[in-house]
């Protein structure tokens, strides 16, 4: 087997003989994939198109012992990792050039207990899987909008979706986890074991380890929900957000909103989009959304009784796209803000390009801030804008406009959301910190305890400190 050369960890470049490179590959019970393989570039794309990163190898990882033997091999070796549950997160983390790829995607196994309301899944399961498995038993945990997401990544930066109202983030929700860390150990974080990681995984994303599987507290959810889109002309934009803030003001727990700026296809124009879910009874949920059906009136109503499953497929996002996203908690969508929305919404440079207010939902906000590591329970929404578009070659003036606008709305935020922050070396230190808010410090003493040498270092960095 030939040689291959590594990035490491030091910011140089190794070169590790074939013989070792054998070694290592011949203890995988699952595949390894270098430039040349079959494989190889399906496997290293991600679900945003603007990621292209070719890693030196890839550890396709059939269990637990896999991703042990290979966090031993990036270790011994000073090597530069990643981790891939998903591959759906905006920033690609979970691809880095030239260093090891710890791939999890054939790791996707899950089991349902009805009698305790709990699931444990692996690590590489993504949440439409996951809600298949927990809704044949009726059951579900918060988990996102988007089924093709991953379990992990989102739940270990913290996870709004449709249930955070009545059940708080993905994280809010995780049991257990089984980490395999630094230094090779797979352990278990839990209340009773090693209750101090299980705080960090709940909103400190992937500092700590590989999580090779997750435990959760479902919740009865179904068989229908209350779901869709409602559509408004975007002149209207201004009386449709003030509508907005009176709605979820008073929102029950059992209802949550995403609200959209968008441009219809074909030339169709601007408009506002609300899309909505409320798992409880159908008729109150009617009840509920008719000032939202009264206002405008809508352009188009498609909010319908649906299973919950179809209800998470209804934000899916196209893959194969170049996306470019930045985001900010809001404790409020104040009149200013919204100004500054609707003029960079005016200039928006791309007709795929979005912009969007996703609630947070009433019980992630009851939570205490310390309680875990995710740190913005005071926020009311998370503001995101997002560049898409086809052509590379427009990349500059799309990340311009997203850039611009996101420093414009700075003042009003609370700090960005860690699931949407890129690498340290694309971010800054600053805006990690910021997103992790007065949790920061603690976070950082707990990576100086599992991870010592910083080898998790390619995602939203905490750096260890005593």
């Amino acid at each position: 087997m030939a040689d291959l050369t590594f990035a490491t960890l030091s910011g140089d470049y190794t070169v590790i003989d074939g013989a070792t490179i054998e070694d290592f590959t011949g203890s995988l019970h699952g595949e390894s994939l270098r430039a040349g393989d079959e494989d190889y570039d399906s496997v290293r794309r991600i679900w945003n198109a603007m990621v292209n990163k070719r890693p030196a190898l890839i550890a396709r990882c059939s269990g637990t012992a896999d991703v042990i033997n290979s966090v031993n091999f990036a270790r011994e070796n000073n090597l530069l990792i990643s981790v891939r549950g998903g591959g759906h997160n905006f920033p690609g983390n979970s691809v880095c050039e030239d260093g090891l790829m710890i791939d999890l995607s054939r790791m996707t196994g899950v089991r349902v207990d009805p009698s305790t309301q709990t699931v444990r899944a692996q690590g590489g399961t993504k949440w439409g899987a996951f809600d298949h498995e927990t809704q044949a038993f009726g059951l579900a945990a918060p988990g996102g909008t988007d089924p093709d997401t991953g379990i992990a990544g989102l739940t270990l930066g913290g996870g709004i979706g449709w249930l955070s109202g009545s059940h708080g983030l993905s994280c809010d929700n995780l049991i257990s986890a089984d980490v395999v860390t630094a230094d090779g150990r797979s352990l278990t974080a839990s209340a009773d074991e090693n209750p101090d990681l299980l705080w960090g995984l709940r909103g400190g994303g992937g500092n700590f380890g590989v999580a090779t599987s997750l435990e959760y507290r479902l919740h009865p959810v179904g068989p229908l929900v209350l779901a869709g889109y409602l559509v408004y002309p975007y002149d209207k934009a201004r009386e449709f957000f003030a509508l907005v803030g009176e709605f979820t003001a008073d929102m029950p727990d059992e209802m949550n909103i995403i609200t959209f700026l968008a441009t219809l296809p074909d030339g169709g124009g601007k408009v506002c989009r609300t899309l909505l879910c409320y798992y409880g009874p159908i008729e109150e949920g009617e009840r509920i959304i008719r000032p939202l059906r009264e206002f405008g009136p809508p352009l188009a109503d498609d909010v319908r009784p649906m299973p919950y499953t179809e209800a998470q497929s209804l934000a899916l996002a196209p893959q194969g796209r170049h996306n470019y996203l930045k985001s900010h908690f809001m404790s409020e969508v104040s009149d200013d803000a919204l100004d500054i929305t609707l003029d960079y919404f005016d200039r928006v440079t791309s007709p795929l390009s979005s912009v969007l207010f996703q609630y947070l939902g009433n019980a992630t906000r009851r939570v205490p801030a310390n309680e875990t590591a995710f740190g913005h329970r005071g926020a009311r929404c998370e503001w995101a804008t997002n560049a898409v578009f086809l052509d590379p070659g427009e990349s500059e003036v799309h990340i311009r406009w997203v850039r611009d606008f996101s420093s414009a709305l700075a003042p009003f935020s609370s700090g960005p959301y860690i699931n949407q922050v890129g690498t340290e070396a694309e971010e800054g230190e600053e805006a990690i910190q910021a997103a992790f808010g007065d949790n920061f410090h603690r976070l950082a003493t707990l990576k100086q305890k599992y991870d010592p040498t910083n080898m998790f270092s390619h995602n939203q960095n905490i750096r260890p400190r005593i």
